[in-house]
């Protein structure tokens, strides 16, 4: 199995460094997998029961509500950091940044990632490891072309956004951009409110 993708035109004349350009953008399957089918996969993979399996997956999500409530970082191996972000209104004096300026919350996932060696290098002497930092999730994603159609960025709406100096950033923004200064910092595929952040989780 692999992650497909088609080519894609961007006819949008208003970037011209971009007109014209092919880039590869995400296709994704209609039907969401679900617990049920995690739970099979898992099953396959442990010495679990499925029942037992499902159990326990529908209980994380009322496990992860109750800590996020809390205020609590969760951090699940092999798949990430969550935590709660928000937004609020600015206001003049201190006394009026209140629990009540808060306008959006949202939940922040900074994806796990791991350090992968991809050869050696002189430096100062010495050889040192050349390496790239990965996320653990997606770094045994392969690609595939899809050859149905050839579709144009300027007139689809999927969510794969092409930016002349990071190549295309496929995916939509987690709460967007709100306008107001958001806490929580993570980057969730997009900005998640801007302003200040805590990079204590930082895995890099």
């Amino acid at each position: 199995m692999s992650q497909k993708y088609i080519k894609s035109k961007n006819n949008n004349s208003h970037n011209a460094k971009t007109y014209g350009k092919y880039y590869a953008k995400p296709v994704y399957d209609e039907k969401f997998i679900e617990t049920d089918e995690i739970a099979d996969f898992i099953q396959t993979q442990a010495t679990l029961k499925r029942s037992d399996i499902k159990a326990a997956l529908d209980e994380l999500g009322a496990a992860m509500k109750h800590f996020l409530g809390m205020g609590q970082k969760i951090r699940l191996a092999g798949i990430g950091i969550f935590k709660v972000g928000f937004s609020s209104i600015g206001v003049t004096k201190a006394e009026d940044c209140t629990a009540s300026t808060i306008t959006s919350r949202r939940v922040l996932f900074q994806p796990e990632t791991e350090r992968i060696v991809t050869g050696s290098a002189e430096k100062d002497g010495k050889v040192v490891q050349k390496y790239v930092n990965t996320k653990t999730l997606i770094k045994d994603v392969a690609f595939e072309e899809l050859h149905e159609n050839l579709i144009s960025v300027g007139s689809s709406s999927s969510g794969s956004n092409t930016n002349p100096s990071n190549g295309t950033n496929s995916g939509s923004n987690t709460g967007g951009n709100s306008g107001t200064s958001g806490t929580g910092g993570d980057n969730t595929g997009g900005n998640s409110g801007g302003g200040s952040g805590d990079d204590d989780d930082n895995m890099n």
